[in-house]
């Protein structure tokens, strides 16, 4: 949401509330991303890695 517009001066309700720093925290002491990017790239790497497996 833009308070003023032209100073690139925004508000984030989510972080007002800390929504941002809990849900990074889970996702730090889960190992489990919370985004959906980051659970793709997870996932992503996992089957990357399963075939063509490292010796």
């Amino acid at each position: 949401m833009k308070i003023l517009p032209g100073l690139n001066v925004t508000f984030s309700w989510k972080r007002a509330l800390g929504v941002t720093n809990v849900k990074r925290s889970i996702a730090r002491k889960t190992g489990i991303p919370t985004t959906r990017q980051g659970l793709e790239r997870k996932i992503g790497n996992a089957i990357i890695g399963a075939i063509f497996k490292k010796k």
